[in-house]
């Protein structure tokens, strides 16, 4: 009876230490010390693309996948210990499928974005990075909304980038 027992014991003692030692998370590892909140500055635009609300939609865009994903809360510069700071540099708009009549059906939009993740307490520079990503969009018939979609490709996977860069490298 003695040995049942310690035989019980010795096995819940290997379950709770396995359950212990798989600590896993999708989330990546902590943020740097002392970094648990953060700023997204307005995205400047210097690519001469002539999309105007080009920057302020990818802005409004990073910051609501900042706060959606909640890994650090989002404040005012003036609370936040992080900062990130993006430009556009470039936009290609390229032709990606072209038929047999030499007429290009399909478009690939590609964005250009150097961001920089600063921590604000210590003024030092985390990392600055080049970051791109596209959108293909169809260019037969759909004029400029069929490009606003790929645009709207492109910058979700941008920022999502950007964001996975932030929360899962440290």
């Amino acid at each position: 009876m003695a040995g049942r027992k310690l035989f019980i014991i010795a096995g819940i003692g290997l379950v709770v230490f396995i359950i212990h030692a798989c600590n896993y998370s999708f989330k990546g590892t902590n943020p740097p010390e002392g970094i648990k909140t953060i700023f997204i500055s307005n995205v400047s635009d210097q690519s001469d693309s002539g999309i105007p609300e080009l920057a302020e939609n990818i802005t409004i865009l990073l910051k609501n996948k900042f706060i959606n994903d909640n890994t650090l809360e989002y404040a005012d510069k003036t609370r936040a210990d992080g900062m990130i700071v993006c430009t556009i540099n470039r936009i290609n708009d390229e032709a990606e499928v072209i038929q047999g009549n030499e007429q290009v059906s399909r478009r690939k939009i590609t964005i250009f974005i150097t961001a920089e993740f600063s921590n604000l307490r210590s003024q030092k520079v985390i990392w600055k990075k080049e970051f791109s990503n596209w959108g293909i969009y169809e260019s037969s018939g759909g004029g400029f909304s069929e490009r606003d979609k790929g645009l709207q490709i492109a910058s979700d996977k941008i920022c999502d980038d950007i964001l996975l860069e932030v929360i899962s490298n440290w």
